[in-house]
Parts: C-alpha cells; structure tokens; sequence
C-alpha cells in the first residue's frame, strides 16, 4: 500500500491508498483544498473541522446535481434510442414496400 503527502488548508496529511492511485488521490486533494479555500474565502475561517464540513457539503450538493443530471440524460439516451429503432423499423418497412413496388413494375 502506497501513502501520499496531501495538503488541505495549508497542513499536510499523511493517506494511504492503493499502489499506482497516488496522483488521482492527489488530484482529488486538490479539488477538495480548492472548495476549503471557497469558502474560506466566502465566510472566513471557521475552525478547520467546520471548514472542511461546509467543503464538503458544497461538493455533495455538486455531486447529487450532477446524479441528477446523468439520470436525466440517461433518460433521453434510453429515448432516444426507443426512437431510433422505432424510426429505423419504419425505414425498412418502406424500402421493403418500394423494393415490392419496384419488382412488381419490372415483371409487368
């Protein structure tokens, strides 16, 4: 098992983590010091442990908007999708209608 130095708020944190994820969990560090610093900056500092809290409630709130959104979107994908088959079943169900029609007028 790996471990990773990440810095949130200015103090180091010593974290374990699986061999080869370091630089995601230090990607993902960096995401969560950047929103402690957002609301640092917006209501000052509260004591770190409710600076992290009000962090992390803010990425929750963004990760349930985002939930929100991709079951929408898979939603109009499983649509769109019903559409299209239901659009190419009727295309081939002219061509095979012309292709009779053409076959009738070349026997005539």
């Amino acid at each position: 098992m790996a471990q990773v130095t990440l810095s949130v708020n200015g103090r180091p944190y010593v974290v374990g983590c699986e061999d080869g994820q370091e630089a995601h969990l230090t990607e993902l560090a960096r995401l969560f010091d950047a929103q402690v610093q957002q609301v640092s900056k917006d209501v000052g500092q509260l004591g770190e442990t409710r600076l992290f809290l009000m962090a992390a409630l803010l990425l929750a709130d963004e990760l349930s908007d985002l939930r929100g959104r991709l079951a929408g979107l898979q939603a109009d994908h499983a649509r769109l999708q019903s559409e299209a088959g239901s659009v190419e079943g009727r295309a081939v169900a002219a061509l095979e209608a012309a292709a009779r029609r053409v076959e009738k007028l070349a026997g005539a």
